[in-house]
């Protein structure tokens, strides 16, 4: 198999094994059928602490990229995303056993938030390290889409289980299928041999290749200014999408009501959709260019939710769309800026650094909406906080770029 047919292997590989990740953004879904619980004193769950174990998934997610980009560089993605696979099916399996809190917590946020981070880390940079500089941004796109197209599948199919065979069994067999598909998916990721040169096993070959770049060690990246705009943006851009997905069932619910999975299904499609499309646009105008128009967007989005009546179905379809897309380009965007400014040869590692912003992001944006939805009993509040920050981040990205090479 030529060295360009085994990347598009390993690349559609990755993009399986993101389709059964994204359980994550079904959360919306989940969440629903613990708040019925709640409402009928089965669960004793307090409702400022509903989007706890969503939360923490997403901030541990985010910080086992850090230690999954050193055991890429040392076991390899087929062994690293193995365990990840397996950590995902042992949470599920534990959520399944309770309805505690704390064990949600554990269950969903510590091991399956742990699980995510370690398979989904080694995806991306085994794809991109068989394919020339000039289809980074493709790459990328294509290989998360699949975690962001996910809920597609995930929220009609979580939504019959749960009302099929209950919210316990539902994540059992979950959980079981998630083990299996990554697992078995991880067997198909690997690196290029050593000495492999995606310039020239590409085709279009004979085009210039780029000019060598430095590389850069996490340390290196960390004391270069830029790398702490670059978080800023990125915790901004990501905290303010997770917000309104950790909230699209219930806006979804109010418009759609039995019928809510298709706003969830059409949010999901355009999620996956941005990724591909930002990264394949960032290929052609930039990087900067690209995040600066998808921020805006989003901005000029989440402040128009305020206006949307609750009920209009064309409004909510038409928004879910959107914030699906606009939140998804972040998830190509920051991996291809982290490869561009700091090189290929420890992009695991860095790239992991970088995407804690994605986790925090969620944690406290996810966090405090919550508890200003309580307080005021709305998401006006929250969505004007949103839009401000995403506001400050396209300002922001006027100051974004490479670190000036030095030697």
């Amino acid at each position: 198999m030529t060295g360009n047919r085994k990347g598009w292997v390993v690349t559609f590989s990755g993009v399986g094994i993101n389709l059964a990740l994204g359980v994550l953004y079904a959360w919306s879904v989940i969440k629903a059928a613990i708040e019925a619980q709640i409402d009928k004193g089965a669960w004793n769950w307090d409702q400022a602490s509903l989007n706890d174990p969503y939360a923490v998934a997403l901030l541990v997610f985010a910080f086992v990229m850090i230690p999954a980009g050193r055991m890429l560089d040392r076991l390899g993605p087929r062994i690293t995303s193995s365990l990840g696979g397996i950590l995902v099916g042992a949470g599920f399996v534990v959520v399944s056993l309770s309805n505690s809190l704390w064990v949600w917590i554990l269950g969903f946020g510590v091991l399956a938030g742990s699980g995510i981070g370690l398979a989904y880390a080694s995806a991306t940079p085994a794809a991109v390290k068989w394919f020339p500089a000039r289809r980074t941004g493709l790459i990328a796109g294509l290989v998360v889409s699949g975690f962001g197209l996910a809920s597609a599948y995930i929220a009609p199919l979580a939504t019959w289980m749960q009302s099929s065979l209950g919210i316990e069994n539902s994540m059992l067999w979950l959980g079981v299928a998630f083990l299996i598909v990554v697992v078995v998916l991880s067997q198909i990721l690997v690196n290029p041999p050593a000495g492999y040169d995606p310039e020239t096993s590409a085709k279009g070959a004979g085009e210039k290749a780029a000019a060598p770049q430095r590389e850069y060690g996490w340390r290196e990246m960390m004391a270069t200014p830029v790398f702490w705009l670059i978080w800023i943006i990125f915790f901004i851009g990501a905290g303010a999408g997770l917000m309104v997905i950790g909230a699209a069932n219930k806006m979804a619910r109010a418009a759609f009501a039995e019928q809510a999975w298709i706003a969830l299904t059409v949010l999901a499609v355009g999620n996956a959709a941005g990724r591909v499309v930002a990264g394949v646009l960032s290929d052609r105008i930039g990087r900067r260019a690209t995040l600066r128009i998808m921020l805006s967007f989003q901005a000029l989005l989440i402040f128009s939710l305020v206006f949307v009546p609750e009920e209009s179905t064309l409004a909510i379809l038409f928004m879910a769309t959107f914030l699906g897309f606009n939140y998804g380009s972040n998830l190509s965007l920051f991996p291809s800026i982290t490869k561009d400014f700091y090189g290929l040869k420890n992009f695991g590692l860095n790239y992991g650094i970088v995407f804690t912003a994605w986790g925090v992001g969620g944690f406290v944006l996810a966090r405090f909406s919550q508890m200003l939805v309580k307080q005021t009993g709305s998401l006006r509040t929250s969505c004007i906080m949103a839009g401000v920050l995403l506001v400050c981040g396209v300002i922001l990205t006027l100051a974004l770029k490479a670190p000036r090479r030095r030697g």
